[in-house]
């Protein structure tokens, strides 16, 4: 079996980390590596080197495609979201024949109870989840930091439009989501949040909608999808293109889709698409 590993764009190459002058940023990750494993009891190893470090980062060169199997992971997804200190997450999904079969999702800034709903009583203890799904055996949650049991979660059985939560990313606004909820009926403002913490906070309820359509040119990297997918699509969801069909993650380190991703519910996804549908045609955009 072919085994790969494929990192996000933060840590695929190892040149810059390689030439000179790099020394004193290079030894600071190593021993941000070791500190890391010194702490963990299951780790029994030898102490790494630079060049462990170095080469260890270099195994996140895989490809991905349609044989054998890949891990694709996304150290920290959301950087904007990180910096300010908001939403961000640690993606992981294992690509097998270039099927999503299991994701983790680590969102350290996400509310148990809701990314929507945030009362002035949260706590620090209220933050932090930890989201894991596999093929066929649904999608859970539990406290990021393991004082609970796994919770299984379900997307929200609303089908009422009206009532509808939909969430988009956090950069400037992308007109053709405005004129989709408007088509839709929906009259609550988007939900900005940063990373794929949206496809998290779909899977459990908090929203019912979630719409990225981007500018043109624009190619969608799979790790940026891949363990939101099967964590939205294993609590009952449905993550598509705005054709309708499945994203396709079996051709490489990019996304082979049409215009738009749309994540939903299955019982309001026939009105979304007839929505994006309808506003593309008025935008003028093309598939």
């Amino acid at each position: 079996m072919l085994l790969g590993f494929y990192i996000g764009e933060i840590l695929q190459e190892t040149g810059d980390l390689r030439k000179k002058g790099s020394e004193l940023f290079l030894e600071g990750i190593t021993t941000l590596v070791k500190d890391t494993l010194a702490s963990e009891e299951s780790y029994t190893g030898s102490p790494l080197s630079t060049d462990d470090v170095l080469n260890a980062i270099d195994c996140g060169k895989s490809e991905g495609g349609s044989s054998g199997s890949h891990w694709v992971l996304d150290p920290i997804d959301g950087t904007r979201g990180f910096v300010r200190g908001e939403q961000y997450a640690v993606g992981l999904a294992l690509l097998v024949e270039g099927k999503v079969v299991l994701g983790v999702m680590a969102c350290p800034n996400l509310p148990l109870a809701s990314a929507i709903c945030v009362t002035d009583n949260s706590s620090q203890e209220d933050i932090g989840c930890l989201f894991f799904a596999t093929t066929g055996s649904g999608t859970y949650v539990q406290s990021l930091k393991g004082n609970s049991l796994p919770q299984k979660v379900r997307v929200s059985s609303n089908e009422n439009l009206d009532e509808a939560k939909f969430l988009e990313s956090y950069h400037k606004p992308i007109p053709i989501h405005g004129t989709i909820a408007k088509k839709l009926g929906i009259k609550a403002l988007p939900v900005r949040l940063d990373s794929q913490a949206k496809y998290a906070a779909l899977s459990r309820g908090d929203a019912e909608i979630y719409l990225r359509f981007t500018l043109n040119g624009y190619r969608e990297c799979i790790w940026d999808h891949a363990a939101g997918s099967i964590i939205t699509t294993e609590a009952g969801g449905v993550v598509c293109d705005a054709t309708g069909k499945s994203l396709d993650f079996s051709k490489g380190k990019y996304l082979a889709h049409k215009t738009g991703i749309i994540v939903t519910t299955k019982k309001l996804k026939p009105w979304i698409l007839k929505a994006v549908r309808e506003s593309i045609e008025e935008e003028n955009l093309y598939f």
